[in-house]
């Protein structure tokens, strides 16, 4: 299977520019906008990971920098963005409507995938537009109510953020599932954890492709 892959930039607003990572594959039928978590990139192996499995399953991927470079480097010193989960999901929405333009996304229904810091900004983000957002699948976050169907993904040693997602869970109105890696922890770097996660991830996205209504109504707003 073919996947056209291009660097991007985003331009969300005078100043501030994002760079992102864009791939579709052959007769996409989705995309999976992806949000890091903090002291991450685009970059990031384990997000590229899960992205490459996600391409198999005809899903096209958008992974960006939530921060500018300017940003990222005043990070360093202060710490005073990264967990900013307001700003993220707006840098995140800014996304949404550069799908909503390009002609490769344009008709495709959208999900979302975000791990740590980026996963509350991608919760946050199907929160505010539940008409968009079809499902959503959480790495080792911490989730907000919302509609989309959503797989909150924690690994089996990472117990403070299992306790914190089982409370999630009961209070997560619509479809919802709880998917615990045994022996996993926070980063899911032990052998073949992330394998899992990103078969999960797969399976959760592709099952929900033909189950939403088009993310780019006429009542959606564009910019």
């Amino acid at each position: 299977m073919d996947v056209s892959e291009r660097e991007i930039e985003l331009g969300l607003r005078p100043g501030i520019r994002i760079g992102g990572s864009f791939a579709v594959p052959d007769s996409a039928r989705g995309v999976v906008l992806f949000a890091h978590g903090s002291g991450s990139s685009r970059f990031s192996p384990r997000n590229r990971f899960v992205a490459e499995a996600l391409q198999r399953a005809r899903l096209a991927t958008l992974l960006i920098d939530l921060l500018t470079p300017q940003e990222e480097e005043e990070e360093r010193f202060t710490r005073h963005l990264r967990f900013d989960i307001g700003l993220l999901a707006d840098r995140l929405g800014g996304a949404l409507e550069w799908l909503a333009r390009e002609t490769e996304t344009e008709t495709l229904p959208v999900d979302l995938y975000g791990s740590s810091t980026g996963a509350a900004a991608a919760l946050v983000t199907a929160a505010r537009e539940p008409d968009r957002i079809g499902a959503v699948v959480s790495r080792g976050g911490r989730p907000e109510r919302l509609r989309a169907p959503t797989l909150l993904i924690v690994g089996g040693a990472d117990e403070v953020v299992i306790d914190l997602n089982r409370e999630a869970l009961a209070k997560l109105p619509g479809v919802k599932q709880l998917e615990i890696v045994p022996g996993a922890t926070h980063l899911f770097e032990e052998s073949g954890a992330l394998e899992v996660v990103a078969g999960l991830a797969a399976r959760w996205f592709v099952d929900y492709l033909d189950a939403r209504p088009s993310p780019w109504g006429p009542e959606a707003t564009r910019i």
